[in-house]
């Protein structure tokens, strides 16, 4: 054989791409649950966030499951559901398996994204759960007199100033509230219940708010088991290859630019730091 030859056996051959290897697609769902993300989408979940990670991730040719790297202490409850479903509906039309892996903690909106998965894995320190309802505020009357401020407030509707900050707490809104909790706690374990069936336990604490870690979530039935996303994915598909699906760059991050104004992002921090701190974390 010449050298010509040689060199030339050597050369791939045209569309000789090599054996494509199948895809499980993972996407990461950090950060707290919030529809108003800052500019630079860090740190934050949401529908308009994570569409981009979704689609892209269920776009794979040779897609075999989809990963849900989960890591929230939860937020608001309408984008944990809007993503969620979100997630069903992809994985309807594609018709590939859902895994949902969590990492510190898959807690509220977190364990409510978890459930749109088929089955949920945890490592043995992760903190899952707290199915239940908060919310909080400030009252800022005794700030209002000391510095001699008035408050003028107008409105149209007998209801339409409930428990505005500045105005003394009123036990029918308090009421009310409560109420409003009722119900979103309601639909949060009709939720549960329709995604996790029978393999929840029955037991009495399900429901109550609280968390466990992964051993005793998977007795509860919240899991299906202990474990990594790698380890559980090079398990269950040792011939697939792990392609992260990152979302679209907003248009500030692409152009290099940094932190919104301030004082917005100084709020955002203190309430993001606020929801982990439940957790310790």
């Amino acid at each position: 054989m010449s050298v010509a030859d040689k060199l030339t056996s050597r050369l791939p051959m045209i569309g000789d791409r090599g054996e494509r290897k199948d895809v499980v697609a993972v996407v990461k769902l950090h950060g707290v649950i919030t529809p108003t993300p800052s500019p630079l989408a860090r740190g934050s979940i949401n529908l308009a966030a994570v569409e981009s990670a979704l689609t892209r991730a269920f776009a794979h040719e040779r897609l075999k499951a989809v990963a849900l790297q989960i890591n929230s202490p939860g937020g608001a409850p309408t984008q944990s559901g809007l993503v969620a479903e979100r997630i069903r509906q992809l994985a309807d039309e594609k018709d590939v398996p859902v895994l949902a892996f969590a990492e510190d903690v898959a807690a509220s909106g977190g364990y409510w994204l978890a459930c749109a998965a088929d089955e949920i894995y945890a490592h043995r320190t992760s903190m899952v759960g707290s199915i239940g309802v908060i919310s909080g505020g400030f009252g800022f009357t005794g700030l209002l007199e000391r510095f001699g401020i008035e408050r003028r407030l107008h409105t149209a509707g007998t209801n339409k100033s409930r428990l505005d900050p500045f105005s003394p707490e009123k036990p029918e809104d308090v009421e009310w509230l409560k109420k409003m909790h009722g119900q979103l706690h309601e639909l949060f374990v009709d939720w549960v219940t329709e995604r996790r069936g029978d393999r929840l336990s029955g037991s009495d604490d399900l429901f109550n708010g609280d968390v466990w870690l992964g051993a005793r979530a998977v007795e509860l039935g919240l899991i299906d088991g202990v474990g990594s996303l790698r380890q559980v994915v090079t398990e269950r598909y040792p011939d697939a290859e792990i392609a992260i699906a990152e979302p679209k760059k907003p248009l500030l991050a692409r152009l290099g630019i940094g932190a919104p104004a301030a004082a917005s992002a100084l709020l955002d921090a203190v309430q993001h730091k606020a929801a982990w701190s439940r957790f310790g974390l």
